[in-house]
């Protein structure tokens, strides 16, 4: 006797796979905030160990402090309109806020490209044509994300946001080249002394973002610690 399947049983197969797919598309979505975060916080960090083991400190040059080791968000239209990041020493023909091609951190997994997800003003865009850009770090292209920003704790009002980083690994935001001295606390530039947010989100604004449409990056003041938080 052949046995087949009765219509309560293709009933529940129907249930557990709507089940399944209610639970598992979500975390495929926020799988992709996650990998997005878990790849900045990771260049975060390298940044900040560049910037220890290349002091900047030249005696012969009073702007020395302008050439630390920073890791810039932006969305240009080198970046193809999408927010990407570079990490970068504005060491180069003077500290001008820009990165020229040969400022940029080499990828260490591949030193053939650097470490930037496109920017604009003549400089390497997404999708180079020399291959030379790291296409990973360009997140709204790689991971969807539609917006970056950061909190009060580190806010400048500027789509360009950037975290830099002293020989002890001190964190810092707004831009090295607005600096007046080594340790300028001012406007443009501060030491961070509370915790830095940066929200990577997957809806046009953060502001607006579900809870499953966000994620938080902290960089902790002094130590530079960074984690996500969640």
């Amino acid at each position: 006797m052949k046995k087949s399947f009765t219509l309560l049983e293709l009933v529940f197969v129907v249930v557990i796979i709507g089940v399944l797919s209610v639970i598992i598309i979500p975390s495929t979505r926020s799988d992709n905030l996650r990998e997005a975060a878990i790849q900045v916080v990771s260049h975060i960090r390298y940044t900040q160990h560049l910037a220890m083991i290349d002091d900047k400190l030249d005696t012969k040059d009073s702007n020395w402090y302008k050439n630390r080791w920073q890791i810039q968000f932006a969305n240009t239209v080198g970046s193809a309109n999408s927010w990407s990041y570079m990490i970068y020493s504005d060491s180069l023909g003077g500290s001008t806020g820009t990165p020229d091609v040969k400022e940029h951190a080499k990828n260490p997994m591949n030193p053939a490209k650097f470490l930037t997800g496109g920017y604009s003003a003549g400089n390497i865009a997404y999708n180079d044509s020399m291959g030379r850009d790291t296409a990973e770090l360009n997140l709204g292209k790689k991971y969807s994300i539609m917006d970056v920003d950061f909190s009060a704790g580190c806010e400048i009002a500027s789509n360009r946001q950037r975290i830099f980083f002293d020989y002890l690994g001190r964190p810092f935001y707004g831009g090295p080249h607005l600096q007046t001295k080594p340790y300028h606390n001012g406007t443009n530039v501060k030491k961070l002394n509370s915790d830095c947010k940066i929200l990577l989100c997957t809806h046009s604004s953060c502001i607006s973002a579900s809870s499953n449409e966000k994620i938080t990056i902290v960089i902790e003041p002094e130590t530079g610690y960074t984690y996500i938080d969640g």
